[in-house]
């Protein structure tokens, strides 16, 4: 019944298998994908003709994860997968991204590409396993792709690369997480996090990635010779060097002058003239040639921009080839946000806010490794006001996204650890203008942010984007490029990192990929240009703000004993809620007895750390404290103190002179001194008022004779003798005793002026 083709490997110590011909069978092409216990399948679906007037190329990819695949079902009221979350659209980027440029120019016919995650081992990240099972099943499918791809991760432990590490072990015991995206001869696609690694070392960590690449795609080989249909007869041939060159002798020269005009708007309103010109031309032409003259123009655009900047190196602007546009950074620009900066290099503008907050304000993620906590946030907007046009707004793009968590990866290795700076953090990045790399005016920006927020991180970041012209064996790294300049190149750079190193660096290319002198001579043309924008960072804020603004909260973090956790929550959380009530201060303790603190007042941080040291803080005999009179009764008052201990006044010990009622001293709620006097096997707390100053808090001389010892019987003692309801003697005060000299519970204090309850002196 199934034409089932495998193919298998040993790959990073666990074994890779590629699959086709059982499932999803009417799909073009379709390959389910195992390594380790991580499977993935991807069906990729094409359309057989172009919609008519269509003159893009409409590839998606979509990446889902399926909750079963880890044994869970989903939170929320529905109950199943809903719309993609961050990990789904970086994942389908992630894969598209080096897919799109090995489609053959003129090829429109729509492409759908579904990879869906159905076992998952918890160690291997399925990402890798689905860009994989996409670059597969492309390849077989038949359609006019120019691979197959092979993907790795690496990361970077104790000076060693270690290819696809488990999942939780990236970062607790590496330096790196890098994705890396190659054809057999050329890397088409990185994207990475580090920890300040060298330009030597992430080079040789993208080398590293490439070679075990080249494995996955000699498989991925094997199983098209086995499995693959027929390739497509597309023809892509779109001659347009007549039209072109009709063009360049009409409008060429329109077009050089309009790159020449440095200011943005001026560029774009005279290039819209000449395409208008270029358009009135071939109004008596059929659709489809306006369509090709349409792609003619903007070939003819490539041609000139790419062709100066290769020759005499005249950049769009005029600037040099390794120049950065002018930068004004400044901060402290909103007055009533934790932190905030304006960065602004050339006519690309971010306003970026930092809010600090407290533990409740953590993201919760609910993925296939079960709940998480994210402290750390970037939000990245890019309404379409930034770049002069009329758009929808609101709606968070793929783009954004993807943009937001470039900038994330470039600050997160900086960031203080969350033991010493418990606050959650909140990035958000404004594009008010935008002309080139907003991202990294991004990292920029919300580095500046954060210092002026009072995050203590251990350096500041910058980043710079880098731009490829390549033609043939020559080529022109451009630093901090503009828009029209990616547009038009062949590769998007980007670079951010410290003084000390690189923390992140992404590249997408447009050609079939780069070698690594073009990405070593990318590198330190980069690094070049990021030590002159932390230079112009410095001019702004040269390191984090000794405190936190006055408007954030504080947070003041204390460690209890764990067998004390109960105690400070209370039952039911009684006593929590209680100290909240009262202090005003948020508390958050966790299950290691770590307990934080927060208030944007410190008096109530001050009350709620008090009432909490209280509560653990076991009670010292002989030292004085202040309480709280909770409940009186015949024989004496309990007084609350430390917080969470109860201990008993005595009416004997009230006052040096003999007391008739304890009402006639102390009342329910007043505040009163109490020293302790005992402390009994069973915890019991024997206190003391009348040797305590109610005024000061001084200990006062005990004139009062010393008590006879225990077991004696006194003068007004013979409510001791007699016997209790429960049938025991009660000898001087035993629990229970209905006539029992003074004890806790006894209705008549026959013990008189002199009598101490036995289970005081216990």
């Amino acid at each position: 019944m199934f034409d089932k083709k495998t193919v298998s490997i040993e790959w990073g110590g666990k074994t890779l298998t590629l699959e086709t011909g059982q499932i999803a069978r009417q799909a073009d092409g379709a390959v389910l994908a195992t390594y380790g216990e991580t499977v993935v399948l991807c069906a990729v679906t094409a359309a057989k003709s172009v919609r008519e007037g269509q003159d893009f190329f409409p590839l998606t990819v979509h990446y889902q994860e399926k909750f079963s695949a880890a044994g869970r079902i989903p939170g929320g009221f529905f109950k199943r997968e809903g719309r993609a979350t961050e990990k789904e659209t970086l994942t389908s980027r992630l894969i598209d991204r080096p897919c799109r440029p090995l489609f053959p120019e003129g090829f429109y016919n729509e492409i759908n590409v579904i990879a869906q995650v159905l076992s998952y081992d918890g160690e291997t990240e399925p990402d890798i396993v689905a860009m994989v099972a996409a670059s597969a099943a492309l390849t077989i499918s038949g359609v006019p792709f120019m691979g197959p791809i092979g993907a790795a991760r690496v990361g970077f432990v104790d000076g060693e690369y270690v290819l696809n590490p488990a999942v939780n072990t990236i970062f607790d015991e590496g330096r790196l997480d890098l994705v890396v995206a190659a054809t057999q001869d050329a890397v088409m696609m990185v994207e990475s996090e580090a920890k300040e690694l060298t330009e030597e070392e992430m080079l040789g960590a993208i080398m590293f990635a490439h070679d075990e690449s080249r494995k996955v795609i000699g498989a991925i080989v094997d199983l098209a010779e086995q499995a693959a249909k027929d390739p497509w007869d597309v023809d892509t041939s779109d001659d347009t060097s007549a039209i072109k060159e009709k063009l360049r002798g009409m409008v060429g020269d329109d077009i050089a002058a309009a790159y020449k005009l440095t200011d943005k708007s001026e560029r774009s309103d005279a290039l819209n003239a000449v395409r208008e010109k270029a358009k009135e031309a071939f109004a008596d032409e059929d659709g489809q040639t306006q369509m090709v003259a349409g792609k003619a123009v903007k070939k003819l655009e490539a041609d000139i921009v790419r062709g100066a900047i290769l020759k005499d190196g005249q950049r769009i602007d005029g600037r040099k080839t390794d120049e950065v546009r002018p930068i004004e950074a400044m901060v402290g620009l909103l007055p009533r946000t934790h932190g905030s900066a304006l960065f602004t290099r050339g006519e690309t503008q971010a306003i970026c806010t930092t809010t600090l907050g407290t533990k409740d304000a953590e993201q919760m993620i609910d993925g296939l490794e079960g709940l998480s906590y994210n402290h750390f946030m970037l939000h990245y907007n890019f309404p379409p006001y930034s770049v002069g046009e009329v758009g929808r707004f609101g709606f968070t793009s793929r783009r954004e996204t993807g943009h937001g968590k470039l900038a994330w990866r470039a600050l997160h290795p900086v960031l203080p650890d969350h033991e010493e700076f418990p606050y959650t953090i909140r990035i958000l990045s404004d594009i008010t203008e935008s002309n080139g790399s907003s991202s990294m005016a991004t990292v920029c920006g919300g580095c500046l942010s954060m210092m002026d927020a009072g995050v203590p991180i251990e350096r500041p970041v910058s980043g710079i984007a880098m731009g490829l012209i390549l033609e043939g064996d020559e080529f022109t790294v451009l630093s901090d490029i503009l828009g029209d300049e990616d547009h038009l190149g062949d590769m998007d750079f980007k670079v951010a990192g410290s003084e000390s190193g690189i923390t992140s660096l992404q590249m997408d290319i447009k050609v079939a990929g780069i070698t690594p002198e073009i990405m070593k001579t990318a590198m330190e043309q980069a690094k070049a240009g990021r030590s002159h924008i932390l230079g112009e960072m410095t001019k702004a804020l040269g390191s984090a703000r000794s405190g936190v603004s006055k408007h954030a909260p504080r947070i003041e973090t204390m460690q209890i004993d764990k067998s004390k956790i109960r105690d400070v929550i209370g039952t039911g959380g009684k006593v929590i809620r209680e100290i909240v009530a009262e202090t005003g201060a948020k508390v958050d303790i966790d299950d290691e007895g770590v307990i934080k603190i927060s208030s944007s007042d410190g008096d109530q941080i001050a009350a709620a750390k008090a009432w909490i040291e209280g509560i653990v803080e076991e009670a010292e005999v002989g030292k004085i404290y202040n309480g709280k009179v909770v409940n009186i009764v015949d024989f004496g008052a309990f007084v609350n103190f430390m917080g969470g201990k109860d201990g008993l006044v005595h009416v004997s010990e009230m006052k040096n002179e003999r007391v008739e009622k304890p009402t006639d001293v102390v009342s329910e709620g007043q505040e009163v001194k109490v020293k302790v006097l005992e402390i009994d096997q069973r915890g019991k707390v024997r206190l003391s008022m009348r040797v305590v100053d109610q005024e000061t808090g001084e200990e006062l001389e005990d004139t009062r004779p010393p008590r006879e010892p225990r077991g004696d019987k006194r003068e007004g003692g013979r409510g001791g003798d007699r016997r209790g309801p429960r049938g025991n003697r009660s000898r001087g005060g035993d629990r229970g005793g209905r006539r029992d000299g003074g004890n806790e519970g006894g209705k008549n204090d026959g013990g008189g002026d002199g009598h101490i309850p036995d289970f005081l002196k216990d």
